[in-house]
């Protein structure tokens, strides 16, 4: 029988002596981290990533910050502000330069000889150069002519001392002594002009015999005689208010200005009326209207003037018995470089100052006016502020609303504290573009984060259910989503439209009705890819349940594709609300980013800029959100944790 000898230890004669330490095959060269972490790290090494969610982060930032603390009010329509150019130097008078200066090239415009500015309804202090073309004198009347002297001449033969010619007024006015009735013109010399060589009315051979005499004819036929026979040339000025009041009258009734001329020796004589102008003291808009037509400023025009539809002549002919022609006239057309900016927000004439606005700037105390006093009255308490500068004239609307015509400064006069320069310019609505665009962006950015967020999560839930179980409720899923996506998009968007109304919700629902199924398919292949994997069926022979297998193991390796696709559908439902917008199905009435689209295509070849712009946002926005998420699919991805 073997001995066996038994040995007592003792419990502290053993000492562990690796207690304290981990034992590994090989040493880690990198501390422990986390899933997130180290998808942060991989996606940071993503160089064209991390640039894309710059873009993307800058882009959200304009669309939220820029609307809001912009100067330029995109909330109501700008109608006198439409399709300003783009704006940042101030234009160089006698250069054409129309770079970023707010100016264009205006072409082929009448010219105005007396003035050097271009005729029609443009503001003079806009007109920064002019080039004057094709200027032609002619002495005839021409529809395309104007200006030049009126000449007035003794058509008929007349006798030494015999009948004599006349040139009258057609219409009537009942001068009185308190009027301050004046009659000024200007005639010019008949010798200087035969003398020049371009103008001779037939065959003038004694123009020192030329006389005239001007009077008033009124209350039928007496006559108040303001100059009697003369061959004085040059300016005159008379005051038929006085003569009235020299002769012990009161009141010329149906009174008519009246010229004559006679010749004592020869069989023609002619005056040359460069310019008269009919006056008065009296504040009558009607009245001073009827002067400013008899008056002649325009010879060219004056002659044009003949009998209307009616029978009757227009107001400011004037009626003869002799020949009437004009000396002169000139026929010019020219190009010339405006400042679009300084003709809206410039200093400038407008007729339709209510009675309420005037009211406002007296209220804030910026000026001072009286309506039962009316133009007289205006006085500037404060420059800084007050639009008006000058009233020329107040018109009774009805009784006690008046309506005024006032030289404003534009500016102001809109609101704006200092001119406004819009560096893309403005749109058909008169909108500032940059802050429109960024402003409809805002609602598109929101529109497709919703959109995408509710396709996702239901997107989610549907593949993971299809893909996961498979079988009969996979088949049966899938013929839903086939039936779904076999009705036209279009054809769900006009229902939802036509049902719900079209809003902001209604939209968002109805991309939200089909938008689902394409997150629902990519999830229904992930799981049928990674269902079967060893890691998936030991983690069921462990006891995992679906939930846990399905959300805790499955979805984590699909969800980089799965983001991928639903990062996508942001731009894509961008894009599908700027295409909906061209059927008129977008969000009608809403500055979103696809009615901009929509509504400045039109411009393309007149004002690039305005599709330009848009077209360069949404691109950048399309090409940052494709490699934004390509960098979140590789960053997601659990194989490659780790990895560099």
């Amino acid at each position: 029988m073997e001995n066996k000898e038994t040995q007592q230890f003792k419990p502290d004669a053993f000492e562990l002596v690796q207690s304290d330490k981990k034992i590994f095959d090989t040493k880690f060269e990198t501390k422990p981290t986390t899933f997130a972490r180290d998808a942060l790290r991989r996606f940071a090494k993503n160089k064209s990533s991390v640039v894309a969610a710059w873009l993307i982060g800058i882009l959200l930032v304009l669309a939220i910050f820029l609307p809001i603390f912009s100067p330029y009010d995109v909330s109501t329509l700008h109608p006198s502000e439409i399709l300003l150019r783009p704006k940042l130097f101030e234009p160089v008078a006698g250069e054409w330069s129309t770079f970023w200066n707010g100016t264009s090239v205006v072409y082929n415009v009448p010219y105005n000889a007396d003035t050097g500015l271009p005729e029609g309804d443009y503001n003079a202090n806009a007109v920064v150069t002019v080039e004057v073309c094709d200027l032609e004198y002619m002495n005839k009347a021409d529809e395309d002519a104007s200006g030049g002297t009126f000449i007035f001449a003794a058509g008929k033969t007349i006798a030494t001392g015999g009948t004599v010619s006349y040139l009258a007024i057609y219409d009537t006015v009942n001068f009185d002594v308190d009027g301050g009735y004046k009659l000024a013109f200007t005639l010019a010399d008949p010798e200087e002009l035969e003398a020049n060589g371009d103008f001779t009315f037939n065959s003038v051979k004694d123009l020192e015999s030329t006389e005239y005499r001007v009077f008033v004819q009124y209350n039928g036929d007496e006559e108040l005689v303001l100059k009697d026979w003369s061959k004085d040339w040059g300016d005159v000025e008379l005051d038929i208010s006085q003569a009235i009041a020299d002769a012990d009258l009161t009141e010329l009734t149906d009174g008519q200005i009246r010229f004559e001329i006679k010749c004592l020796e020869s069989n023609t004589g002619y005056i040359a009326i460069e310019s008269l102008t009919v006056s008065t003291t009296y504040e009558n808009e009607e009245l001073c209207a009827l002067l400013d037509a008899m008056s002649m400023d325009d010879a060219n025009g004056k002659i044009l003037l003949g009998k209307l539809d009616n029978g009757s002549f227009a107001t400011g002919y004037w009626r003869s018995n002799g020949n009437k022609t004009v000396y002169r006239a000139y026929r010019a057309n020219c190009n010339f470089l405006y400042d679009w900016y300084e003709a809206i927000y410039g200093l400038k004439t407008t007729n339709d100052v209510t009675m309420a606005r005037m009211q406002t700037y007296v209220d804030n105390g910026w000026c001072e006016y009286d309506f039962s006093i009316g133009p007289s009255s205006f006085k500037i308490l404060n420059e800084e502020k007050c639009p008006v500068t000058q009233v020329l004239s107040q018109t009774e609307l009805l009784d006690s609303v008046y309506e005024l015509s006032c030289e404003v400064v534009g500016y102001k006069y809109l609101g704006y504290s200092s001119m406004p320069k819009y560096l893309l310019g403005t749109d058909d609505q008169g909108y500032d573009l940059i802050t429109i665009c960024f402003n409809g962006l805002r609602t598109s950015f929101l529109l497709s984060v919703v959109v995408s967020a509710v396709c996702l999560s239901f997107g989610l839930i549907w593949g993971s259910v299809s893909g996961y179980f498979g079988g009969n409720v996979d088949l049966l899923m899938e013929r839903f989503t086939e039936i779904l996506g076999g009705v036209p998009w279009i054809v769900v968007m006009t229902l939802a439209i036509l049902l719900l109304g079209n809003n902001l919700i209604t939209f968002g629902m109805a991309l939200c009705l089909t938008g689902w199924m394409g997150t629902a398919a990519r999830t229904r292949t992930q799981f049928y890819r990674f269902k079967g994997r060893e890691y998936i069926l030991a983690s069921r022979t462990l006891g995992a349940g679906d939930f846990r297998l399905i959300f805790k193991h499955i979805l984590p390796n699909a969800l980089g594709t799965i983001i991928t696709g639903s990062i996508l559908q942001i731009p894509g439902v961008i894009f599908s609300e700027a295409t909906l917008s061209y059927l008129n199905l977008g969000l009608q009435g809403s500055h979103s980013f696809g009615n901009i689209l929509s509504s400045n295509q039109k411009y393309l070849t007149s004002r690039p800029m305005l599709i330009v712009f848009p077209a360069i946002i949404i691109s950048i926005l399309m090409i940052a959100f494709n490699l934004f998420g390509n960098g979140l699919r590789d960053a997601l991805n659990p194989s490659l944790k780790g990895s560099d």
